[in-house]
């Protein structure tokens, strides 16, 4: 049996060589290495497949996520709301902008923003609201987008982890992840279900004078070469980036369908073990399953993972520090424990299993296995 790999590039690459190498080649013969053809068709088929008016790419997710804060116009101690439990980049934005970071705590069994928590940390200084696609799958946008409208604030969705997830509304509409705020924000590092290789970032409007003020600020603030109307970042995405991009949006349904497929294996497999909880899906978003994660109740959590060490499958732990105990941001609200019960809970619990395009029948037969083995013993 192949070595189980949390992400296995290396397959997924030799199935798409001839394409990935050819396209590659083309940038290199063109030797337009910066805002080239193949970062101009990448941002056209991007659309296309977002369904959105607006595709700008940019040099990494973080950056996506600061570009977005800084073309809404966000000054200096303003309020954005975020979860708890996320990847640091979230919040890190927030911090470096000098705007104030406002964490809420998430849902214990879907990990997403948790809307009570949302709605109790609204002041007058709030502006923004940064719900997180965690793990695959969309927070609750109906119930976001509406308190978002009723308190008049900016949404700038993080859909790193959700490249191609749909959201469905009470009417029936269907929404891609990162499409139905002001501003969506993805990643494009080498993991993620849709990965470049090397760093790489996108964030995408419906809103044209935002797309402008994005698109300026991407590049030294300019729209006019050496004409700066705005104070800018340099953060653009190289054609060779775009080049192995463009050939993997092709397959992105079917990576999301492969990873599906996966997922469903595991939580047939895994559902019934006691101290289990396999991952809990949206009732109204699809998931793509970025990461499998689950809750290993009993105290078993470490354990279990040590034991799959031993038996050369890995396990990660995503996240194993709440953002508000993060010696980073120093977060000293004296009620703060009380007000993450969940995020904490979470935190003790969280496992990830392997999860990529490339997994086969008797990799997943083998962990799945290995996992029953444990808890027999």
């Amino acid at each position: 049996m192949k070595e189980i790999q949390m992400v296995d590039l290396k397959s997924q690459y030799d199935k798409i060589k001839g394409e990935i190498d050819s396209s590659i080649q083309e940038v290199i013969n063109s030797c337009q290495f910066i805002n080239g053809s193949k970062v101009k068709a990448f941002s056209d088929n991007a659309e296309k497949y977002l369904d959105v008016k607006h595709f700008i790419p940019c040099a990494n997710g973080t950056d996506a996520l600061q570009i977005a804060m800084m073309a809404l116009g966000l000054k200096p101690g303003d309020e954005v709301i975020t979860a708890d439990f996320t990847f640091i980049a979230t919040v890190e934005v927030i911090a470096l902008l000098g705007l104030k970071p406002v964490l809420v705590d998430v849902d214990k069994d879907t990990f997403l923003m948790d809307i009570e928590s949302l709605k109790a940390a609204i002041t007058p200084k709030t502006k923004a609201i940064v719900p997180v696609h965690l793990f695959g799958q969309c927070a609750n946008m109906e119930e976001i987008l509406a308190i978002a409208k009723d308190n008049d604030l900016f949404v700038i969705e993080d859909s790193a982890q959700a490249f191609g997830s749909d959201y469905t509304f009470s009417n029936g509409d269907v929404k891609k992840a990162g499409t139905m705020g002001h501003f969506g924000c993805t990643s494009f590092f080498p993991s993620k279900n849709l990965g470049c290789y090397g760093d790489g970032g996108a964030l995408y409007t419906n809103d044209d004078e935002l797309a402008d003020m994005a698109r300026m600020i991407v590049n030294h603030g300019m729209k006019k070469r050496y004409y700066h109307e705005v104070i800018g970042v340099n953060s653009r995405l190289d054609s060779v980036q775009a080049a192995v991009l463009d050939v993997k949006l092709n397959y992105i349904d079917e990576y999301n369908s492969r990873r599906r497929d996966a997922a469903e294996f595991y939580n047939r497999e895994l559902s019934d073990i006691e101290f289990i909880q396999t991952p809990v899906k949206s009732e109204k978003s699809s998931h793509i399953y970025h990461q499998y994660t689950m809750l290993i109740t009993g105290g078993h959590r470490d354990g279990l993972r040590d034991y799959l060490d031993t038996k050369n499958i890995p396990a990660m732990i995503y996240y194993p520090v709440p953002l508000h105990v993060q010696k980073a941001f120093d977060y000293n609200e004296p009620e703060a424990e009380a007000k993450f019960v969940n995020t904490n809970t979470i935190s003790d619990l969280v496992l990830s299993l392997p999860m990529h395009t490339e997994l086969t029948n008797e990799q997943l037969d083998y962990i799945v296995t290995e996992i029953k083995n444990y808890f027999k013993e």
